[in-house]
């Protein structure tokens, strides 16, 4: 009989590292240090509101103070760059983001590019990027080290391992390859133009989908014992959500792998909330408060 694999579980280790933050925010509260997480929210889009309430919830969950900026689709891109500027100049900020998409007609990258590094709790911008790309310090993009806190929590040490990524995407593919990079493992990163996908994906002790295509990898692409670590999440027409993996197929092969829900959306989550912490760290000791 097939040994099913270990789940790893998103919630769990997600709500673990809320409790270190929510009670490092205390420490800060204590030294009279606000920690405060500003968003902006353009439109109306359902899943936009819905993922920044969430995350509202989040930070009350915590002790971090959250601030909404909410504009119609018809606001300008200048009034957005005038606020990200604002937001920027503001000591009492810790971090910020932008939700994203926008609206049509808005464009995301100047104004994502605008965001100093410091307060950068996505991790997005071209600085931000750099910065991870050459080893300086900077707030990571969450969803890539939510993976890697995951794998850390679960005790999956990566060095000296064989780590394929799957997908090469500014969101979560790159900044993932230079996280296990820096985990010393030996990192392959495929796309949609790699010959022989599923020879590559086999050679890996840890493979990591993040293409945004539904259930691609079934069992052939898995080497047995694989830590599998699935970042895409898609709904079904019939209801619910699946990922990039076939689970059900995949399972009895890995000997870890990540539930769709509740594996890497969780991790996602936390990671703005510790970013947003590391950023009032960041300004109180830089003096800049």
């Amino acid at each position: 009989m097939t040994k099913a694999a270990k789940i790893l579980d998103g919630r769990a280790v997600a709500a673990q590292i809320r409790a270190e933050v929510g009670e490092e925010v205390r420490v800060l509260a204590e030294r009279d240090v606000p920690v405060r997480l500003d968003v902006i929210l353009v439109g109306d889009d359902p899943a936009s509101t819905t993922y920044v309430n969430m995350k509202q919830r989040d930070c009350a969950e915590v002790g971090i103070e959250s601030r909404t900026h909410r504009f119609g689709s018809d606001v300008s891109q200048k009034e957005l760059a005038v606020l990200v500027e604002r937001l920027n100049d503001d000591p009492a900020v810790s971090g910020f983001f932008i939700q994203l998409p926008l609206p049509t007609g808005l464009d995301h990258v100047p104004l994502i590019s605008s965001i100093i590094p410091s307060k950068d709790v996505d991790g997005l911008s071209p600085m931000s990027a750099g910065r991870l790309a050459v080893g300086l310090p900077s707030l990571l993009p969450c969803t890539p080290h939510g993976v890697i806190q995951l794998l850390y929590r679960n005790g999956i040490m990566l060095e000296g391992r064989e780590a394929v990524v799957v997908g090469r995407s500014n969101l979560v593919g790159k900044p993932l390859a230079q996280l296990l990079l820096r985990e010393n493992a030996t990192v392959t990163v495929c796309h949609s133009h790699t010959k022989n996908l599923a020879e590559v994906t086999r050679r890996a002790d840890v493979l990591i989908v993040a293409a945004g295509r539904r259930e691609m990898i079934d069992a052939e692409y898995v080497s047995e014992g694989a830590v599998v670590v699935d970042v895409g999440i898609h709904r079904r027409e019939e209801g619910g959500l699946v990922g990039d993996v076939k689970f059900d197929e995949v399972e009895p092969v890995a000997s870890r792998i990540t539930p769709v829900p509740g594996g890497v959306g969780p991790m996602t989550r936390a990671m703005l909330l510790y970013n947003t912490l590391e950023a009032a760290r960041t300004a109180e000791d830089a003096g800049t408060r």
